[in-house]
C-alpha cells in the first residue's frame, strides 16, 4: 500500500511537471510574437506619419539646403518621391555650385582690374546661360514646377546640357587661374614696392632736412677757433693794431679777388690754395669781407699767420661800407618789413615739412647782407677794373690768372654755365607765372653758377647792372618773382651780360655730387663744394675731402685745440 502511494504521488508529480512545462512554453512563445506584432504596428505607424505629413513640393528654389537636417529630410522624401527627382536635385545643385564659382573668378577678375575682357565676357555669358538652361519653357514645365514624375528624355537632355556647360566652366577656370594667381602676386608686389617708396621719398626728405640742417649750424670745431681767436685779441690787444691800408688794395694792376664769408678757416683754404698754385703770388690781392661778429676772429687769424710769398690782404666788416644802409639797399629794408618778417613766421611750419631744396630757399640768411655783396662790388672798390669773386667752400687748383686775360666781348659777367638739356634754366629759377617775369626772360636760358665770376667792373657800371639789381629787388619783396636766394636775382642782373667760360675753370657739386669724374676734377681750375657737406663737416665725402684739408694750416696752434678732426 505503500508502495502504491509513493507511486502515485510519482505519478501525480510526474503528470504535474508535464502540464506546467507545457504552459511555460506557449507563453513564451506568444509573448515573442505579440513584441514582434507591437514593433511592426510602431514601424508601419511611422512610415504612415512621415508620408503623410512631408509631401513632396517641386524645386522652385536656386538651390537644395545642404545642412544636416534637410540632407536627413531628402532621404526620407526620397525613399517615397521618384528617383528621378533626386537625379534632378544632384544636377540642378552641381549647376548651381558652379554658377557660383563662375561669378566669384568674374568678381576677383574686375577687383583685380585684369585686361582680360574676353575672359570676363566669357564668364558673365557662361553664368547667363546656366540661368537660361533652368529658364527654359520646356524644362520648366516638366521638371521645376510639374508636381507629376520627372520625364527621363528631358531630365537626361537636361542633364547634358548642364555637363556641357560644367566642362566648358572648369576648363575657363583652370585657364584663367594661373592669370589670376600671377596678377595677384603682380599687385602685392606693387602695393609693396609703393609702400616702400613712400618710405624712401619719406627718408629722403628726412635726410635731406637733418643734413641742411647740419650744413647751416655752426660745427663745434668753428665755433672753438672763432673763440679762441677772439680770445687770443682780447688777451693781447697789443699786438693787433689795424695798420693803415695798402696802396695795393686799390692798384687795379694786380689780381683782385673778393671773399665774403664768415667762416674763417674756409676763408684760409681758399686763400692758400689761390697763393700755392699763383705764378706771381705777389701781384695777388685778397679782398675779405666778414660780419661784425667774425672781424676781429679773421683779423687776428691772418695776423697770427700772414698770406704767404708776398700776397696782399685786407679784412673789412660789412659795416665798414657805410653807404651799404637801409635807404640805398632793397634786402636790408625788406629785412626790416613787418611784412617779410611774417612771411618768414607764417612758412616756418610749413618749411619744416617741405622738401630741402624749399627750405633752403626760404631761409632768412639768403638776405643777409654779406650774401648780397656780390652786387655791391664797383661801389666797393671804385678803383678796380676786374675782380674775381670766389665764394669760401671752393678751392683753387691753378694760376688764375689767365681769367683777367679773357676777352669778355663787353659782357659784366664771365662764368660757367649749368645747363644740360631741359635742367638749370631760367624757368627753374624764377616764376613765369608772373607777367613780368614772362615778358622779360626766356625760360629757356641757360642758367650759370656763382662761385667763381670774373667781373669786369667798367662795364658793370657802364650797363648800370646794380641799378637793374635794385629795381627787380624791390618788385620781389612779396617772393612772388622768385623765393629769396641770391642765383635768381644774379640771373636777372646779368642777363645777355654774361660770357660763358670753358666748364675746366670751374667744376661744381662737390658738396651733394658722388660721381664726379677724378680726371675731371684734376683738370679743373678751381672746384666747388657747393651743397650741404661742406668739406669742414662731418657729413662731407670723403674721396673729395682730402682735395680741401690739404690746403689747411695744421700748423696753427688753434686748429689742433679745436680738433677738427682733419
Amino acid at each position: 500500500m505503500a508502495v502504491a502511494v509513493r507511486g502515485t504521488r510519482g505519478g501525480a508529480g510526474a503528470g504535474g511537471g508535464s502540464v506546467l512545462g507545457g504552459f511555460s512554453l506557449r507563453s513564451f512563445f506568444s509573448f515573442r510574437i505579440f513584441v514582434s506584432a507591437m514593433f511592426s504596428l510602431l514601424f508601419i505607424a511611422t512610415l504612415s506619419v512621415l508620408f503623410t505629413t512631408n509631401p513632396s513640393t517641386p524645386l522652385h528654389h536656386s538651390a537644395l539646403p545642404t545642412t544636416g537636417n534637410a540632407y536627413v529630410h531628402r532621404t526620407f522624401l526620397a525613399l517615397k518621391s521618384d528617383p528621378l527627382k533626386t537625379r534632378l536635385d544632384l544636377i540642378y545643385k552641381q549647376a548651381s555650385d558652379h554658377v557660383a564659382l563662375v561669378n566669384a573668378y568674374a568678381a576677383y577678375a574686375r577687383k583685380l582690374k585684369l585686361e582680360i575682357s574676353r575672359q570676363l565676357t566669357m564668364f558673365d555669358d557662361l553664368a547667363r546661360n546656366f540661368s537660361y538652361i533652368q529658364m527654359k519653357p520646356t524644362y520648366r514645365a516638366s521638371l521645376f514646377e510639374s508636381d507629376g514624375p520627372v520625364d527621363e528624355d528631358v531630365l537626361r537632355q537636361f542633364e547634358k546640357e548642364v555637363k556641357d556647360r560644367v566642362k566648358t566652366a572648369r576648363l575657363m577656370i583652370v585657364e584663367a587661374k594661373e592669370n589670376y594667381d600671377n596678377q595677384l602676386k603682380i599687385q602685392k608686389l606693387q602695393d609693396t614696392i609703393f609702400a616702400v617708396n613712400e618710405l624712401l621719398i619719406k627718408a629722403k626728405k628726412n635726410g635731406a632736412f637733418a643734413s641742411l640742417i647740419s650744413a647751416k649750424s655752426i660745427p663745434k670745431s668753428l665755433h672753438c677757433l672763432a673763440m679762441r681767436l677772439v680770445e687770443e685779441r682780447v688777451s693781447h690787444p697789443e699786438k693787433y693794431i689795424d695798420e693803415e691800408p695798402k696802396p695795393e688794395f686799390e692798384d687795379p694792376s694786380l689780381y683782385h679777388y673778393a671773399i665774403f664769408s664768415d667762416n674763417v678757416i674756409a676763408v684760409s683754404v681758399v686763400v692758400r690754395s689761390v697763393v700755392k698754385n699763383a705764378q706771381e703770388p705777389s701781384k695777388h690781392v685778397f679782398h675779405v669781407v666778414t660780419d661784425r661778429m667774425n672781424l676781429e676772429a679773421m683779423k687776428v687769424w691772418f695776423k697770427m699767420r700772414p698770406v704767404e710769398a708776398g700776397a696782399h690782404l685786407e679784412v673789412k666788416a660789412v659795416e665798414d661800407y657805410t653807404f651799404l644802409n637801409s635807404s640805398y639797399v632793397p634786402v636790408l629794408r625788406q629785412m626790416e618789413s613787418e611784412k617779410l618778417q611774417r612771411f618768414y613766421i607764417e612758412n616756418q611750419a610749413e618749411n619744416a615739412t617741405k622738401d630741402a631744396h624749399n627750405w633752403k630757399l626760404r631761409r632768412p640768411r639768403d638776405l643777409s647782407m654779406l650774401d648780397h655783396l656780390r652786387f655791391y662790388l664797383p661801389e666797393m672798390y671804385p678803383k678796380l677794373h676786374k675782380i674775381l669773386f670766389l665764394d669760401d667752400d671752393v678751392v683753387v687748383q691753378k694760376d688764375l690768372t689767365g681769367l683777367w686775360k679773357i676777352d669778355l666781348d663787353g659782357k659784366v659777367n664771365g662764368a660757367v654755365e649749368t645747363c644740360f638739356g631741359s635742367f638749370h634754366r631760367y624757368a627753374q629759377y624764377l616764376n613765369f607765372s608772373h607777367p613780368l617775369i614772362r615778358e622779360s626772360f626766356n625760360p629757356k636760358a641757360c642758367a650759370w653758377a656763382y662761385g667763381m665770376n670774373i667781373f669786369d667792373l667798367d662795364a658793370w657800371r657802364h650797363e648800370k647792372c646794380t641799378e637793374q639789381y635794385h629795381y627787380w629787388q624791390n618788385l620781389n619783396e612779396d617772393n612772388t618773382l622768385w623765393k629769396s636766394s641770391t642765383l635768381p636775382p644774379g640771373l636777372i642782373t646779368f642777363y645777355s651780360a654774361t660770357k660763358s667760360l670753358d666748364k675746366s675753370w670751374h667744376v661744381l657739386g662737390l658738396g651733394y655730387n658722388p660721381s664726379i669724374s677724378m680726371d675731371e676734377i684734376s683738370n679743373a681750375a678751381v672746384i666747388h663744394y657747393n651743397g650741404n657737406m661742406k668739406p669742414w663737416l662731418d657729413i662731407a665725402m670723403n674721396q673729395y675731402k682730402n682735395l680741401w684739408t690739404k690746403y689747411v694750416d695744421n700748423d696753427m696752434e688753434f686748429v689742433q685745440m679745436c680738433n677738427f678732426g682733419l
